[in-house]
């Protein structure tokens, strides 16, 4: 049996499904090479570990899709609110006992990111709350306070562990209700009041409490952008940083890249298989590889939005947006890390950097999305077999009014 074959038994977009599949390809072949240095470090050098253990959590991954197809749509609404306050709990606990500034829960063998939990809720919940709006002005506004209500907790919590986290929230949130039709005036009158105080703090930091900035992970946010800012006077940390790394990753790569598994520069980096992964993809496949990785991207979107253009029910729409949007805004935020576009944050690529967490809960956007995409293609054909029967109808009338003239 070809491989297009069993694609073709799948459930879902089959044209996401290959572009999933393509993805992982490029996973493993990534990861396999950017983890060398960690392998060294850690295992002696025995580098089929970290291949394996991403191997078995993307089938993890698979298996999460597979189960969520057989689940339908609505239970994710009804759901929403548990899953929503699950994820305020467990940032609140990463923050008590969590390791890295509260960025993983140790669960004995393994660990947990809150982070992509609190991704996922979101999703969810505002989906929800955006399902239930009327029409009314009144109820856009209620609604839209609800939401901000909502999300502010979270986002504020999710600073103190990982800022970009926070910023991909809280972004997701607002194109949803952007696409919900929710007031303008209240969208862009947030987005300025919260670019307005951000830049007064940034511009004022020096001048903050020692206990509300000093080792706060705001003070790292401030110290990333100032030493990215072109006009800061603040001295570069000792050595070559990630950053400086993967520029020259990208350098070395040039078109066509130095070859599969041949990159020297992830076994000088400590993020190479994660935050600065696509620098690494460029390095070893060249500009090529770039162009492939985007365009794959690129058509995840494309189908995500014949997914959401195809919703006949208001909440798979919003959530179908809320899971394209986080995932194509992360990618952006990831490749903009590599290629020193935007100052250095930490985020994975989808479904290709090395992770746990991250592989699992992405498989849980993706689930959405395929869900989603097989519940309105069962839409459609439930619908096509009336419209037949009515054109049957229909010939079998005009027959026996013809004869019935006949006759007479």
């Amino acid at each position: 049996m070809k491989f297009s074959d069993y694609i073709s038994r799948l459930k879902g977009d089959r044209k996401l499904w290959m572009v999933i599949f393509v993805l992982s390809f490029f996973s493993i072949l990534i990861v396999y090479s950017s983890t060398g240095a960690l392998a060294f470090r850690r295992l002696n050098g025995n580098t089929s570990y970290y291949i394996f253990r991403q191997l078995l959590f993307q089938m993890g991954g698979f298996m999460i899709i597979l189960l969520m197809l057989k689940r339908p749509v609505k239970i994710y609404n009804k759901y929403a609110n548990l899953v929503l306050i699950g994820a305020i709990c467990s940032v609140v606990l990463g923050i008590l006992i969590g390791r890295g500034s509260g960025r993983t829960i140790p669960l004995g063998i393994a660990s947990f990111q809150p982070a992509e939990l609190a991704k996922v809720a979101v999703m969810m919940w505002v989906a929800r709350i955006l399902s239930h709006t009327g029409d009314s002005d009144e109820s856009r506004t209620a609604s839209f306070f609800k939401i901000v209500s909502g999300v502010l907790v979270l986002a504020l919590l999710l600073t103190k562990v990982n800022f970009s986290s926070a910023v991909l929230v809280v972004s997701t949130a607002f194109i949803m209700m952007f696409v919900a039709q929710i007031q303008l005036k209240y969208l862009l009158g947030s987005v300025a009041i919260v670019i307005v105080l951000f830049v007064t703090m940034f511009l004022v930091r020096n001048t903050l409490p020692d206990i509300i900035y000093k080792g706060s992970r705001l003070e790292t946010v401030f110290n990333r952008i100032d030493r990215y800012s072109p006009w800061s006077d603040s001295k570069p940390e000792d050595g070559i940083t990630q950053d400086e790394f993967a520029k020259i990753a990208i350098y070395n790569g040039g078109i066509f890249g130095v070859g599969a598994g041949k990159g020297d520069i992830s076994n000088r980096m400590s993020a190479a298989y994660n935050d600065f992964v696509f620098a690494i993809i460029i390095e070893e496949y060249g500009l090529v590889g770039a162009v492939v990785i985007v365009l794959l991207y690129l058509v995840l979107l494309t189908r995500g939005l014949m997914i959401i253009k195809s919703c006949r029910r208001t909440f798979p729409l919003y959530l179908a947006t809320g899971a394209v949007t986080m995932i194509l805004l992360q990618a952006l935020v990831n490749m903009g890390v590599s290629s020193g576009a935007i100052p250095v944050t930490g985020q994975p690529l989808p479904w290709i950097s090395w992770g746990g967490t991250s592989q699992l809960f992405t498989a849980v956007i993706f689930g959405f999305m395929l869900s989603i995409s097989a519940e309105n293609q069962a839409d459609m054909l439930k619908q096509e077999p009336v419209e037949e029967e009515e054109d049957e109808d229909t010939d079998f009338m005009e027959e026996e009014i013809l004869l019935s003239n006949g006759d007479n």
